[in-house]
This record gives structure tokens, C-alpha cells and sequence, in this order.
């Protein structure tokens, strides 16, 4: 099962980087963020949760390609309570000053969810709605092809999908801002939605602590399955 899973990934993001073809490369360099949070608790009781994400771009005048990196672990009392491990990838080209062709893949492997994962290949137009210093709204939709394989019965469902993602972002103040990133991928076999908020305070020009709360939700998780999960963080995060 696990060479499968290489397959269809190593398979997505080849579909990805043929579909942006070749001049999506430069010599310039990639820049992003890593963030990490990690919560040791013992005594009356024992918890460890640790996440980590990776978050790098890279762009030309009509170019961009960016790839992102996700993964969460919690234990309570000795026992695994959440184990996931995301990944994504997406190649924009700009048609004109506000607006994109894109091409997309995304992958998750989330032992707790049912599934045993889900993987998505998608493509579409987006929009830079506002796209200012202290302010930004960007969309963007589209349809595309998509595979579920429940943990439980190891069958998997092949459907078409509608994508979109909505992102803004807001400077509060000199230091703080605030971002909230929406995605959902509805299909006949499941609709998955998932809203990051963050709230962030600059420490220096690489340095900021974050503070954010996720909220995952599958209309049609296996049987046994909760639909929703929620994810209290406080993050550092480094900017490169």
C-alpha cells in the first residue's frame, strides 16, 4: 500500500509540472516561512502534541510555483490520538495583472480521519480581489479529479471534484497581522472543507509567534468517524 501511495503521488506532481511545463524554473531563489509548535505536558497527566509546516514559493513575472508541507503528532497518556502528514503542490501562470490560470495537487495521509488517504489533482482560474500592502484577498476555483481510500474496507473511490480556495490576509498593526486560508473539495464521495485562522506578532524581521486555530471537516467519513477536528496552536515561525 505504501509504494502505491508513492506512485500516485510521484504521479500527481509530474501531472503538476507538466501542465506548467518547463518555464515555471528560474534561477531565483525560493523564499517562505517554516513554522513549528511543540506542547509537552506530565504530571496528573501526560500529553505531547508536536506540528510543524513548510511553506515556499517561487515567482517570476507571470510564473509561480509553490509547494507546502504539513504534519501533526498528539499522544495522550502513551497513546496516539492524531497523526497527520500533508502535502501540496500548485503552479500559477498570470494572464493578466490580477488574474491566473493554476494547477494544483494535494495529498493527505491523516490515520485518525477514516481515510487512509486523500489525494486531489485540480486545476482553474484565480483572482487577486485586493492586493495591497496592508491587505490582500485572493480566490480561486476550479474542477478536478480526486481519490479516496478508506482506512477500514482499503477501497478506494475515484470522483470528480469542485475545488476552490479563498485567502486573506490583514495587517493589524506594525506587528501584527491576521490571515485566514479556506479550501474545500466537494465531491460526490466526501466534501472536505478546511479553515485555518492565525493571528501573528512580529518579534523581528524573521520571527513571529502565531497563534492559530484549524477546523477540518468531511461531510461523509467512514463509519465510527467524527466529522470534525479542531486544532489549537501556538506556533513560532521563521520567514526566509
Amino acid at each position: 500500500m505504501g509504494a502505491v501511495k508513492k506512485n500516485l503521488l510521484g504521479s500527481m506532481i509530474l501531472g503538476i509540472n507538466t501542465l506548467g511545463a518547463i518555464p515555471v524554473f528560474s534561477a531565483e531563489s525560493w523564499g517562505g516561512e517554516g513554522q513549528l509548535g511543540f506542547v509537552l505536558a506530565r504530571g496528573n497527566s501526560d500529553a505531547d502534541t508536536v506540528n510543524a509546516k513548510l511553506e515556499m514559493a517561487k515567482e517570476t513575472a507571470s510564473w509561480k510555483n509553490a509547494f507546502g508541507f504539513a504534519a501533526l503528532r498528539a499522544s495522550s497518556e502513551g497513546d496516539r490520538n492524531a497523526e497527520r502528514y500533508a502535502t501540496s503542490w500548485q503552479t500559477d501562470y498570470r494572464f493578466s495583472p490580477r488574474s491566473y490560470w493554476y494547477g494544483g495537487a494535494r495529498y493527505e495521509d491523516d490515520r485518525f480521519s477514516g481515510f487512509d488517504y486523500q489525494a486531489s489533482l485540480v486545476t482553474g482560474l484565480g483572482h487577486r480581489f485586493v492586493d495591497e500592502e496592508d491587505f490582500k484577498l485572493f480566490g480561486q476555483a476550479g474542477l478536478g479529479f480526486r481519490r479516496l481510500e478508506s482506512a477500514l474496507t482499503g477501497l478506494a473511490e475515484d470522483n470528480v471534484i469542485f475545488s476552490g480556495e479563498l485567502r486573506y490576509e490583514q495587517k493589524l498593526t506594525d506587528t501584527t497581522s491576521l490571515k485566514n486560508k479556506l479550501i474545500v473539495e466537494a465531491g460526490e464521495a466526501n466534501t472536505f472543507l478546511s479553515n485555518e485562522l492565525a493571528l501573528r506578532v512580529k518579534i523581528n524581521t524573521r520571527l513571529s509567534l502565531a497563534a492559530g486555530l484549524g477546523v477540518r471537516h468531511n461531510t461523509d467519513p467512514p463509519s465510527g468517524r467524527d466529522k470534525t477536528d479542531t486544532l489549537t496552536t501556538l506556533n513560532l515561525v521563521y520567514g526566509f
